[in-house]
């Protein structure tokens, strides 16, 4: 028997897919431009947004006839025994693949933003916390062992990073985010990318573009940036995940801005991403998004006008449906309302990423290759590690941190006895575990109160609730201060509780007014401050809040963002004194509740003045954390200002020594100011960090190989141009906090950057000398 061209693995996956195209119906081309969601409920809630009303009917014998392009969440959308999970898609992939004329089988993908988000699975921490761990390489580990655990159980695509800048936190997916500066959530994400692709999983960057710009910091509300801001905020992520990631697929966005749809938009979609970007991949659509197109946004008529709009635009694959891409495209192309070279070029990416794959070759096959195990000991351990990392000590202004070992502890907060405090919106749990309460949770979750007592154990500890995370019930502050009363000191542990759509103060849909504590917490914490007794306040929550009300009342402050399955071990170990913490803010504190919307990327008249009577400084910046230890820099700065050209490089070199009695990481934080530029600039913003870990006593020298398209920026005709004239290179150890100012003088002609310019500020580490 002669094999078929598109069947052999020796032949350019070009010239494969050229062979298969041309053997397809328009039925089986279309069929390979949208996925199904077999297991999706579509009575009463759903997992998404109107997913009752946008999911279509259809008979799943007859759809896999012509094949299929992708399986969503099989894993993602009930509880499921990993190991029957795996086989139950084997065979649902087997039946596709005997279905066909072609015997190709679908992509299966699934949600993976804080670990595999399935029923058993390692609940990593989210990625806010990631942001604060500023350590790429670690990230990067994580994302291979997810990447790793997704293939084992037969999955192909995840759904992630988040790539979106947080511009409010107010917004209730700020947990998803890494931060508010685009050059961490660049290198973070890219490092994400880099693990997940590097276990054969694709990638998906997520959610192209604007989305965390919504105006009031609603969910799914217009987007209203600025050219420039979108430019030089929102989009460097995405480029640099691409560049120096490698994702090989892009998630369009569910928003508009300034009138366009994310997913009508071929300016974006083809001509930036495939055109400018040289992206290759493909581009899928966010859950029901075309669909949207019609009934949200108004832009098309019928899912007909819609599919071909999306089309037209860039978007290949329809998500979680074929309400737009299945029967209403065949029939328009049919009728001549849109062209079937939409449906190839899609197509063609589509199948392009199968070879690549290996779902087009003979030998395919969907069993799983090895035992399933979601949540092992090597992925345990990492978890901690990350969640050591991420934990930012705020405050500690009398050292009142680490506890004493056999002190007297009251332990009080709805966030202390709870394991789901410890996990974001997308962890299988609180995503999908709480529809079904029956089930357990399928992953040990030890909580701040049971890692407490666990971690000092000579301590007395008592514990009360207080309140409710959201509910305004007060008659639980009683016994809360009579155990805060009886103590030595009284750990506080306020915070979110993760949901979708409402059912949360911190999630997807989960959008907040002001930046107040959840419920009656302030006012707990009020109470509690007035015992007299010495409070640590723990944070466990998915957005900052507004601590100004309390500024110097408190003994310490430590922030965590939903730590994940170790979290309440390493937030314990912290306290205790057993983890020395490195965490730094990914976003500012904010002083207030209100005067949002607010990031440190603030142009002049973003910045406290005389003009307004509110004033937006944070009480804690970003970049900000304390340590157990000190750190003293050393750093030469030369005479007068150094001169590069406008495609120069200069090398910075900081000395750093550990001044303390213990272990401890500084994370060094590299900023530009520019003073006088075409346009206004952000005040200062970061262009490269480092963590460093140093024993008692000894020293490194850190150098940061600066070049000058780092300080880039759009100018008033939408080109990147890099300028002539002076800069500033801030050390510092917050974004408010500089330890040495190094300045420069740029020399020769305006440079117009294409998209080869420079995204990373390499950095070099050696022991010093």
């Amino acid at each position: 028997m002669t094999t078929a061209p598109w069947r052999d693995p020796a032949l350019p996956a070009t010239a494969r897919v050229d062979d298969l195209l041309a053997r397809m119906t328009l039925e089986e081309k279309t069929a390979q431009l949208y996925g199904v969601w077999v297991g999706a409920a579509t009575d009463g809630d759903g997992v998404a947004p109107l997913q009752r009303e946008m999911t279509s009917d259809y008979d799943w014998d007859e759809l896999i006839t012509h094949g299929l392009g992708q399986l969503t969440r099989s894993f993602g959308t009930a509880p499921v025994d990993p190991e029957l999970g795996a086989q139950a898609l084997a065979r649902a992939q087997r039946r596709i693949a005997a279905a066909g004329r072609f015997g190709i089988p679908a992509v299966a993908h699934e949600e993976c933003l804080a670990g595999f988000t399935a029923w058993g699975a390692t609940a990593y921490p989210v990625p806010l916390a990631w942001g604060a761990s500023f350590d790429p390489g670690l990230v990067e580990e994580m994302a291979r062992r997810i990447g790793a655990d997704l293939r084992s159980a037969g999955v192909h695509q995840g759904l992630a990073p988040v790539l979106d800048v947080v511009r409010d936190p107010r917004w209730g997916r700020v947990e998803e985010t890494i931060g508010e500066d685009p050059y961490l959530v660049g290198t973070i994400g890219a490092a994400y990318v880099r693990g997940l692709e590097s276990a054969g999983v694709v990638a998906t960057l997520k959610h192209f573009a604007g989305y965390a710009s919504s105006v009031g910091a609603r969910n799914l509300a217009p987007v209203r940036a600025g050219v420039r801001e979108f430019a030089d905020v929102t989009l460097p992520p995405f480029e640099m995940a691409l560049r120096e990631g490698g994702a090989r697929s892009v998630m369009a966005a569910y928003n508009e801005t300034d009138g366009v749809p994310a997913s009508a938009d071929p300016r974006l979609l083809t001509e930036l991403l495939r055109d400018d970007w040289e992206f290759t991949g493909t581009v899928v659509a966010d859950y029901f998004g075309i669909g949207f197109l019609e009934t949200l946004h108004r832009v098309a008529g019928s899912p007909a006008q819609a599919a071909h709009a999306a089309l037209e635009a860039g978007i290949d694959v329809e998500l979680p449906t074929l309400k737009c891409y299945g029967k209403p495209l065949v029939e328009a192309v049919r009728a001549g309302e849109i062209p079937e070279a939409l449906v190839d070029r899609a197509a063609r990416r589509v199948l392009l990423q199968k070879a690549e794959l290996g779902l087009l070759d003979e030998d395919w096959s969907p069993e799983p290759t090895r035992r399933i195990d979601l949540d092992s000991t090597a992925n345990r351990a990492l978890a901690r590690q990350l969640a050591e990392e991420s934990v930012v000590l705020l405050d500690n202004p009398d050292g009142l941190l680490p506890l004493t070992p056999d002190a007297r502890i009251a332990v009080v907060g709805p966030r202390a006895a709870d394991a789901l405090a410890m996990l974001g919106c997308y962890s299988f749990p609180s995503h999908v575990g709480t529809h079904h309460p029956e089930v357990p949770m399928g992953i040990e979750i030890p909580t701040v109160l049971e890692s407490l007592r666990a971690e000092l154990p000579d301590a007395k500890v008592t514990f009360a609730e207080g309140c409710d995370v959201s509910d305004p019930d007060t008659s639980g502050f009683d016994e809360a201060v009579a155990r805060a009363s009886e103590a030595d000191v009284c750990v506080a542990v306020l915070g979110d509780r993760a949901g979708l759509f409402g059912r949360g103060t911190s999630g997807e849909g989960c959008d907040v007014a002001d930046l107040q504590l959840p419920g009656v917490q302030a006012d707990l914490l009020d109470a509690l401050v007035s015992t007299g007794v010495p409070v640590v306040l723990v944070l466990l929550t998915g957005r900052p809040y507004a601590l100004g009300r309390w500024q110097g009342q408190l003994g310490a402050v430590v922030q965590a963002f939903f730590p994940g399955e170790e979290g309440g071990p390493a937030v314990a170990g912290v306290l205790s004194g057993r983890v020395n913490p490195s965490g730094r803010l990914p976003v500012s504190v904010p002083q207030a509740p209100g005067g949002q919307p607010w990031t440190y990327l603030q142009p002049p008249l973003g910045l406290a003045d005389e003009v307004s009577n509110l004033d937006p400084t944070p009480l804690y910046p970003f970049g900000h954390g304390r340590s157990y230890t000190t750190f003293e820099w050393e750093a030469a700065e030369p005479a007068g200002a150094p001169e590069i050209t406008t495609d120069g490089s200069y090398d910075l070199a900081v000395t750093v020594r550990n001044t303390g009695a213990r272990t401890g990481t500084e994370v060094v934080q590299l900023y530009l100011h520019d003073p006088v530029a075409s346009v206004t600039r952000p005040d200062v913003r970061l262009i490269a960090y480092q963590r460093l870990e140093l024993p008692p006593g000894e020293s490194t020298r850190l150098t940061f190989h600066f070049h000058a398209d780092l300080s880039a920026f759009t100018d008033r005709s939408g080109r990147r141009v890099v300028e002539p004239g002076a800069l500033e290179l801030r050390l510092g150890v917050s974004s408010a906090e500089v330890r040495h100012t190094t300045r420069l003088n740029l020399t020769g002609p305006v440079r117009v950057l294409g998209t080869d310019r420079r995204l990373l500020c390499e950095t070099e580490v050696r022991a010093d000398e």
